[in-house]
């Protein structure tokens, strides 16, 4: 299942590496992770679930789900879609609830300590772009990323981005990527990877784990102003057997294809004619997969033309005012029925059609991850043109916690290039917070509200505006 050949990636696999998987060796390399290396070693059921002990397989591939939970090196519950392939280690399905844990006398907690300015909470594009901006200025930055890579959604994106020139259009997402990691690099930002902040207390306290094979180290973090860049996760839909291996979220099937090079089916159904489910269904294709067809549930889809056509001219049909009704299979997909609904969106019966697939790719939308943001005493407002719950927060997106600001799609879920965007504003107002930058960043903030403004100003922000116009609390 491993990609050799890739129109626009190339992935080099330097180290192979044994590992043992259920007491059976397996082999990946040095630079997948355990379950990516699964994958294309054959493995489609990764655990069970704990009540009826039904099998799961990879769905989010970035460590939100539970699907890939195992037990490594007699650590249980580890999320081995974050964890590097390495020499020898021992992997273990869980079949439901992991046992306890038997921590020995000399059981060492390793624990460390780390002051910092300002901490920012993801490596995405809006986290990245908060930390090089907020570090230009001269404060001292630490970014967190529970990933081992950073770059959030923009390493796995092929495609070229739109907007002006100054604002990366034409450029794929990689290779943005690649450019903001360099200036991370240049401007000497403190970085802690497949690190996760598990909870922000009284006084600016964070907690934060580090996980690998070899175990957990515990940091306690002292933060003066926090940037909280945590994202979004997907949302899934619900459908008779919509919980089998082989019914993937659209970001998981690019983690696989496009970061670690391993197809993730054959066959693919797509739920969803957004411009994420048209663009990944299109990466499919340069990945050697077949796409079967895409159902979406409105009576037009909403992915820019231009996406759509691409789709079109290898002659995969869009079914609008159409879902999915069923998934088939015992362990994993072997197929799905679709249906054609009605203006209430009921299946109209008689409508039903079986197609053959072996993969089931949701691209439903995305909700903001804002749980941290609630932990620190963030307030929510629910507003449905952003993505659900998000975090109302002033123009300079400090929240309504003094000190506290947040970023990107934590913030309602929209563009990449937004996201960077809004990431420079979070981090130049939290250095001016602390003294920095002056007249000079101040400029360059205008320049960043400037440019936000412009890019929303289209036609197909009409919805993004509104809901920003509900949420904008008062200052700054």
């Amino acid at each position: 299942m491993r990609i050799t050949a890739h129109p626009i990636l190339e992935f080099v696999r330097k180290k192979k590496m044994k590992f043992f998987f259920n007491g059976e060796e397996v082999w990946g390399y040095d630079n997948e992770s355990v379950a990516a290396a699964l994958f294309a070693e054959g493995y489609r059921v990764f655990t069970y679930s704990s009540e009826k002990k039904r099998p799961r397989g990879a769905f989010c591939m970035i460590g939100k789900c539970s699907s890939c939970l195992m037990t490594v090196n007699g650590i249980p519950n580890v999320r081995t879609c974050k964890l590097p392939v390495e020499e020898g280690i021992d992997v273990k399905m869980q079949v439901g609830k992991a046992e306890f844990l038997d921590i020995r006398e000399d059981f060492e907690v390793k624990r460390k300590k780390i002051d910092t300015e300002i901490l920012v909470i993801g490596g995405g594009p809006a986290g990245l772009c908060a930390a090089i901006s907020a570090s230009k200025y001269g404060a001292k930055v630490l970014l967190v990323d529970e990933q081992p890579i950073l770059g959030g959604q923009l390493i796995k994106q092929t495609h070229k981005f739109f907007g002006s020139t100054e604002h990366f259009a034409g450029v794929r997402g990689i290779y943005i990527a690649d450019k903001l990691k360099k200036e991370i690099e240049n401007y000497g930002v403190n970085v802690l990877l497949k690190t996760t902040v598990v909870g922000i207390y009284e006084g600016r306290k964070i907690a934060a784990v580090k996980e690998d094979s070899s175990g957990r180290e515990f940091y306690e973090i002292s933060a003066k102003k926090i940037i909280i860049a945590t994202g979004a996760m997907e949302k899934t839909l619900i459908f008779e057997n919509n919980d089998l291996p082989g019914v993937m979220g659209a970001g998981g099937v690019q983690t696989l294809m496009n970061v670690y090079g391993v197809r993730p089916g054959n066959r693919a159904l797509i739920v969803g004619a957004g411009n994420v489910g048209v663009i990944v269904g299109y990466q499919m294709l340069q990945a050697g997969m077949e796409v079967v067809a895409v159902v979406e549930a409105l009576p037009t889809i909403g992915a820019y033309q231009v996406h759509a056509s691409k789709l079109r001219r290898y002659g995969v049909p869009i079914y609008t005012r159409h879902t999915i009704l069923k998934a088939h299979g015992e362990k994993w997909v072997e197929g799905a029925t679709i249906v054609q609904i009605d203006e209430n969106f009921s299946p109209i019966e008689g409508t039903e059609k079986y197609v053959d697939c072996d993969l089931i790719l949701i691209a439903v939308g995305l909700q903001p991850s804002y749980k941290l943001a609630r932990m620190v005493g963030c307030s929510l407002k629910y507003i449905p043109e952003l993505g659900g719950f998000v975090v109302p927060r002033k123009k300079n997106l400090e929240t309504d916690v003094e000190g506290v600001y947040v970023c990107g799609d934590v913030s309602g879920i929209e563009e990449a290039s937004t996201a960077m965007m809004e990431g420079h504003i979070a981090g130049i107002s939290a250095a001016l917070s602390l003294g920095y930058g002056g007249k000079e960043a101040e400029n360059e903030r205008e320049y960043w509200y400037r440019a936000l403004e412009e890019f929303r100003s289209g036609p197909y922000s009409e919805r993004v505006k509104k809901g920003y116009e509900k949420m904008l609390i008062g200052g700054d």
